[in-house]
């Protein structure tokens, strides 16, 4: 059998997100140029997502919720950048990295647990522009919560996008962005799910769980039609800026020596 036989088919190699020339760049059939000055980063990355620009309704809301978690102050993810960035300051894009790393299903990646409740339990979830098609009764979504509610019991398991150990009775992040969405006109079924969830497991519980920024924000990417799997990069698009901040701030007033000498003293000191 000879090398030619031999070879696995090779498809061709495509992409359509861009095309670049001597003189011009485009974007989904955007001309970056042309963009350069009037589109903001948060519309850019709602046409990377969605291949096209967000019209006035979308590109508010959109930007707002990428907006909600740049920053939030010394946390895992931070401390994680800053650390980093402490041992390899030659590499800042590795600092980033590695606070980026840690926004799984605990810290910021709960947008995706919450959005996939929203999106697997109400079907017209995902078409903001519902074309007539009937929303969901209050009396049909508090069964719907009720159930879930059940089953994350059942299963021992939290509902992703409730709770916060700081913000109580509510997160004001996540009660904005409610107001924001239904200010402006999107179908709120997602909304009222993630409140009912709220309500129902304070109430099985006995301790008060918010709907905090993630559930929110996997509420309302939902409404927009950001599909669960890729809900989780809001976060990532939105930490970066964040953790470039904290970089800059460590570059000026350095803490992550003191977090590791206090860390290291702490762990070894005598009980």
């Amino acid at each position: 059998m000879t090398p030619t036989q031999n070879a696995r088919p090779t498809p061709p190699i495509v992409s359509k997100i861009a095309r670049s020339g001597t003189d011009s760049v485009t974007v989904f059939g955007q001309d970056l140029i042309g963009m350069l000055g009037t589109v903001n980063l948060g519309d850019f990355a709602y046409l990377e997502i969605f291949r096209r620009l967000p019209d006035k309704n979308e590109s508010v809301l959109f930007n707002a919720l990428v907006v909600t978690l740049v920053e939030h102050g010394v946390t895992p993810s931070a401390i994680a950048a800053r650390m980093t960035y402490l041992g390899a300051p030659e590499s800042i894009q590795g600092a980033v990295a590695s606070g980026i790393l840690g926004l799984g299903n605990t810290f910021v990646g709960t947008i995706e647990g919450a959005a996939r409740i929203c999106q697997q339990h109400l079907p017209a979830t995902g078409l903001h522009d519902l074309g007539g098609a009937p929303r969901l009764t209050n009396d049909e979504i508090e069964k719907l919560a009720t159930r879930i509610v059940a089953e994350h019991a059942q299963k021992k398991a939290p509902i992703p996008g409730l709770g916060h150990p700081v913000h109580k009775p509510v997160d004001p992040r996540a009660q904005r962005l409610f107001e924001l969405g239904r200010e402006l006109g999107f179908d709120d079924s997602p909304t009222r799910l993630m409140e009912a969830l709220s309500r129902l497991a304070s109430e099985r519980c006995g301790k008060t769980l918010p709907v905090n920024a993630t559930g929110a924000i996997g509420a309302l990417a939902s409404t927009l039609g950001v599909p669960a799997e890729v809900s989780r990069g809001l976060g990532v698009i939105a930490r970066a800026i964040g953790l470039v901040g904290h970089l800059i701030e460590e570059r000026r007033q350095p803490i992550s020596k003191s977090i590791w000498y206090r860390a290291e003293d702490e762990a070894s000191a005598d009980d």
